[in-house]
């Protein structure tokens, strides 16, 4: 068993036999959880811990999210999450808390790119076509919403600024309806999770047109980025992060950042990471901060600039 050289730097913490909570604010199974589980594991094997990874879905993230905010500041209770979690402000009338206040970030673990898929029976080969066709006809070119305020919504809003096209916009209440309308051809098109899509994708039960990320992804390596297609510099992701309850030690939030990131670096090479879709990411905590912070600048101007009211 790997034990960190950093466990020696915080007076014994985390101390062998103790456990490590990870709360989850989505249901299990999903891409959020499949993720935790994975760090959570690894991180037993390096740290002699026990680690419970606790679901505590609803209310669009809050409630798990609200558990980790009123947990003990002892570096033993996480919050892992997606991108979802730094906007509740804008996207809850009622947030019971600041995703930037109110705790400490840890790490950003990794991010994913999203898949833009249109009805297998458009004509449309690629985005140049795509967006062309909405700009001729921008009352027909209908744009499936999964989750309010979530990166599927926020590069949506992107691509719809920056190719200069205008979509209307239909609310789904996850990516399984909204993906079987777009394969039936009830609505025109979806981006998200690239992991979510590309099994449909594959089998041709939806057209996969282009991809966020900045480069091609091994797991879709046809597929070119919407930056190929024609909106230059074109970039979005999904993301997933970890914090600890506000007021938790710098000292211990340094032990858990380089505990994390080893164990990021250690599923990056077994392929586990990649697996979900997931491009590991290592940053320290000052860094994952300023990254939270551009991300929220930027998702609340989209946002306000469509009109979207918080839910």
């Amino acid at each position: 068993m790997m034990i960190l050289p950093a466990l020696a730097q915080a007076g014994g913490f985390p101390e062998r036999g103790e456990t490590l909570r990870i709360v989850v604010p989505f249901a299990a199974g999903g891409g959020v959880d499949n993720a935790a589980r994975l760090l959570g594991e690894q991180l037993r094997k390096q740290l002699g811990l026990t680690v419970i990874v606790d679901n505590k879905a609803g209310a669009s993230g809050s409630i798990g999210g609200n558990a980790v905010k009123t947990a003990p500041a002892d570096g033993y209770t996480l919050l892992f999450s997606a991108a979802t979690h730094v906007l509740a402000k804008q996207v809850l009338t009622k947030s019971p808390y600041d995703p930037q206040t109110d705790f400490e970030p840890v790490a950003r673990v990794g991010e994913a790119p999203l898949m833009l898929v249109i009805p297998p029976a458009k004509p449309q080969k690629n985005l140049a076509d795509v967006l062309a066709a909405a700009r001729q006809q921008p009352e027909k070119w209908t744009a499936a919403i999964p989750a309010a305020g979530a990166p599927s919504h926020l590069a949506t809003l992107l691509l719809a600024k920056q190719g200069d096209v205008k979509f209307t916009f239909v609310p789904y209440k996850g990516t399984q309806p909204a993906l079987v309308d777009v394969g039936g051809g009830h609505v025109d098109l979806l981006l998200d999770s690239m992991i979510a899509l590309q099994q449909l994708a594959k089998s041709g039960k939806v057209k996969a047109i282009a991809i966020t990320s900045a480069k091609r992804s091994a797991l879709a390596p046809d597929v070119p980025t919407v930056s190929e297609s024609g909106i230059a510099n074109f970039s979005y992701v999904s993301w997933y992060g970890v914090w600890a309850p506000k007021g938790t030690p710098p000292e211990r939030i340094a032990v858990l950042n380089k505990a994390i990131n080893a164990a990021v670096g250690e599923l990056g090479k077994s392929g586990a990471y990649a697996s979900l879709g997931i491009e590991p990411v290592s940053e320290t905590p000052e860094q994952f901060k300023r990254y939270v912070a551009a991300d929220v600048t930027q998702g609340a101007g989209l946002l306000k600039n469509s009109g979207f009211k918080p839910e």
